[in-house]
């Protein structure tokens, strides 16, 4: 990712965060912090990640923040869960299946 932001002469500048998943336990679906650590900070991101719908150790803010923390993300870079403090509906324009989403 660094030799992309080089190649195209590109920097990210701002609030810059970084999507990615987390993994949850006890699967290892999920990139390792190591790999993704100088990406993070080269762009000084904040890691973050919105709770999941379907259950699960990473549906519920504190269990996250608590995963996250075992694997390893809160060890490299701050780390923010964006739907922490509720979240809000929006409509989906032209869906067939829904209407909205949260």
């Amino acid at each position: 990712m660094l030799a992309v932001f080089e190649t195209l002469g590109w920097t990210p500048t701002g609030r810059v965060s970084v999507k990615l998943s987390t993994g949850e336990p006890p699967a290892s679906n999920y990139l390792r912090p190591e790999l993704i650590e100088k990406v993070v900070d080269a762009v000084n991101g904040t890691i973050v990640e919105c709770n999941t719908a379907y259950g699960g150790s990473r549906s519920e803010t504190a269990m996250h923040y608590q995963v996250a923390e075992d694997h390893g993300f809160t060890a490299i870079a701050d780390f923010q869960i964006l739907d922490e403090n509720g979240s809000m509906m929006l409509p989906v324009n032209g869906g067939t299946v829904l209407t909205e989403m949260s």
